[in-house]
């Protein structure tokens, strides 16, 4: 029983003949493709001078291009009793290149003074969905000396930037370098800071912090953080790295909030993931992802996202991949509610067997059915496109932080506590 084009929904939920299997799943989870097992039938951008260019996570499928340019609307008459669909052609009102949210050096203030004194300025939101830079586009430069300047340009904005080294137990070390400015009435102001500490454990850490808002209110604000350290259960050497962004109109009932992870250890385990949030006027919408890599060939990747209208629309879609030599699942399910409390939802999944079978089923409360087995071939990554190896290359100054001398016969305390998992919770200014 063949599915019509129409049945893709606005997440890219895709019927192909009688299996539902997203297709947006390389979308957000899978970066890129490296490396591929077949088994079956017959066998980071740069934040410098950017502006704000898309605040939308939930993106259709295949004919659901984002035409920058355009407002992103909500259709109520694309609702059937089949599939949901946003009508998206853009994703902020306040993210056009030629917005007032976007990068205005002109109209910010003078980059620096006649003579070049002062820093640069920073006046620049960070870009959504672009994940975790590595290390080399933050440009990170820490000054060896502690300095302490301020200065006034010619059209009265001011700037300053100081720096320094603080020193703690157990050989802690840090050295930061902080910066910022403002425009002579105060309504534009931007402040960057820079770190990278150490201590006798082995431990490092490289991150920079930057925030900032504009004369009509709008706010941003980003951190970045690049770690090595000791795992303390398998005393294995992991790196992780982590980013947060979010950005606020001044104007409008609009936002949006991204919290992004990356694990790494030395024999290939892997965990990746992400949580985001976003807000146009009466329109919300969430996002999370994750992907696990044990590094022996186990897989699990899953997302879940959300969104829903003022007037009480509601609606949805995720999917999950579970994945070990050749056999394992796949499973998900769309979803809607209609401002009328109406419901419709579709579940569907799939049994992989390793040997060329795979069994397909599903429902929907519109009465729809299926259950099947077919000959066909299973696809997976059974490695990260992004590794160790891939990972110890781009962290280069991350490795060569210099931590200070430990004496002779002084040890370092090592602390066993559990690592926190990545922070679940919105910041209070977008959790409305």
């Amino acid at each position: 029983m063949a599915a019509s084009a129409s049945s893709r929904g606005f997440l890219g939920a895709k019927l192909g003949r009688i299996d539902v299997s997203p297709a947006f799943r390389n979308e957000f989870v899978e970066f890129g493709r490296k490396k591929r097992k077949l088994i079956g039938a017959g066998g980071f951008f740069s934040v410098k001078c950017c502006c704000l260019d898309s605040a939308m996570p939930i993106r259709g499928g295949a004919g659901n291009g984002v035409d920058k340019g355009d407002d992103w609307r909500f259709d109520a008459k694309k609702i059937s009793a089949n599939y949901m669909r946003i009508q998206a052609s853009s994703a902020m009102p306040f993210a056009s290149p030629q917005s007032r949210f976007a990068s205005k050096p002109e109209k910010f203030f003078s980059r620096c003074t006649p003579r070049n004194l002062g820093p640069q300025s920073r006046d620049s939101p960070p870009k959504r969905d672009t994940g975790i830079a590595n290390e080399k586009d933050w440009g990170i430069s820490l000054l060896n000396d502690d300095v302490n300047e301020t200065g006034i340009n010619e059209d009265g904005s001011t700037w300053y930037r100081e720096s320094g080294e603080d020193l703690g137990d157990n050989g802690y070390r840090c050295r930061w370098t902080r910066m910022g400015g403002q425009s002579s009435d105060g309504t534009l102001q931007w402040k960057e800071t820079w770190w990278e500490k150490s201590d006798w454990t082995g431990y490092k850490e490289l991150g920079v912090e930057k925030s900032g808002k504009n004369a009509e209110g709008d706010s941003w604000w980003e951190t970045w953080r690049e770690v090595l350290h000791q795992d303390e259960w398998s005393n294995l050497a992991r790196i992780e790295r982590s980013a947060q962004k979010q950005a606020k109109s001044g104007t409008e009932n609009a936002g949006w909030y991204e919290n992004w992870w990356e694990k790494y250890d030395g024999k290939g385990w892997t965990e990746k993931g992400a949580h985001k949030y976003g807000r146009l006027n009466e329109q919300s919408w969430w996002e999370k992802w994750g992907e696990h890599y044990d590094g022996r060939g186990s897989v699990l990747k899953w997302t879940d996202k959300w969104a829903e209208t003022d007037l009480g629309t509601k609606w949805g879609d995720k999917w999950e991949d579970k994945f070990f030599g050749g056999i394992g699942s796949r499973q998900g399910e769309t979803w809607h509610v209609s401002p009328s409390d109406n419901r419709w939802s579709r579940t569907w999944g799939e049994e992989h067997f390793g040997n060329g079978k795979v069994h397909k089923y599903g429902k929907s409360t519109t009465g729809e059915s299926w259950d099947i087995v077919v000959d066909e071939g299973t696809y997976y990554e059974a490695e990260p496109h992004y590794g160790w190896a891939d990972v110890v290359g781009d962290s280069t100054q991350l490795l060569s932080i210099q931590p200070r001398e430990r004496p002779p016969g002084v040890f370092p305390n090592m602390d066993f506590r559990p690592s926190l998992p990545p922070e679940d919770e919105l910041p209070p200014t977008l959790s409305q």
